[in-house]
């Protein structure tokens, strides 16, 4: 139970409602009053529809507090192809810059889950669909190079609409850069767990996304490299119900579990537990 009774609506006179204080949930339609929705952890209490979350939300509902170091902070893409159009990528990315106050659309760094240490990445879709450029790419290798280094288990949270199209091949190439690190992770015998929420597509499912030791999905999220109305144009077929579901997915292989927001801190820490390497013993004095 909340904090406090939402009010709730007249049922004669129709009134006007401050903007900002209701949210309507496009899975059930309910009329949701923010205050509930936060500390809900922004998952509808009605049909358990999960909304958007940004990257500083997932930070604060996963890690411990204050535990969460920021690194690569200040680092920008540029405007490699000099992109040209309605809009020049430029002022892209100067808009949505101070749209967010994000600097680009993922944020890396290091914290602790249940004083477990943790390497972090947490891609924000507010930021141009959370698509991965340059930055995104090179932000979450030097995350992962650090944590093989410093011997850490690796979390990423994917949302993303795919390749940075501003940017061309220099984005499809950032697949296989994250790709590689995480190999050389996985050598190391270290641990990485994926966590896809709504939605995951594109060349960040094709990479990063779907090479996890564990892969965990939220409930109802949308996973996959292309559109189902992209895949029936070309395939000529009906598609399967609950296609490119993480409830689909799961049934297929793809997905390990299927963890609901409010269950998923719990069940991150227990499989650092599990699966990190456990420190050295100290050796014994002489």
């Amino acid at each position: 139970m909340g904090f406090f009774d939402p009010p709730r609506f007249g049922a004669g006179k129709k009134r006007d409602f401050p903007e900002g204080l209701w949210q309507k949930c496009p899975s059930c339609g309910e009329m949701i009053h923010n205050l509930e929705l936060v500390q809900n952890l922004h998952v509808c209490p009605k049909c358990d529809h999960h909304f958007t979350l940004t990257a500083r939300e997932r930070l604060k509902v996963l890690l411990d507090p204050e535990s969460f170091e920021e690194h690569d902070a200040k680092m920008e893409s540029v405007d490699i192809l000099k992109f040209t159009g309605q809009a020049s990528y430029t002022d892209r990315l100067k808009s949505y810059q101070k749209k967010t106050g994000l600097k680009d659309a993922v944020t890396t760094g290091r914290g602790r889950i249940e004083d477990q240490g943790v390497a972090i990445g947490v891609l924000d879709f507010n930021f141009i669909a959370a698509t991965m450029g340059s930055v995104v790419g090179e932000k979450l290798t030097r995350m992962i190079e650090g944590a093989t280094k410093d011997r850490l288990p690796v979390i990423i949270i994917s949302a993303s609409g795919g390749a940075r199209m501003y940017e061309g091949v220099v984005s499809l190439m950032q697949m296989a850069k994250t790709c590689g690190a995480l190999a050389l992770h996985g050598k190391a015998g270290l641990p990485y767990i994926s966590i896809l929420t709504h939605p995951t597509t594109g060349g960040v499912s094709a990479s990063f996304a779907t090479i996890g030791d564990i892969i965990i999905a939220e409930p109802k999220a949308m996973i996959g490299f292309a559109g189902p109305r992209v895949i029936k144009e070309t395939t000529h077929q009906d598609l399967p119900a609950g296609f490119q579901t993480s409830e689909f997915l799961e049934e297929h292989g793809l997905v390990d579990m299927i963890v609901p927001r409010k269950k998923m801190r719990e069940m991150v820490a227990q499989l650092i537990r599990y699966l990190a390497p456990k420190p050295a013993a100290k050796a014994a004095k002489k």
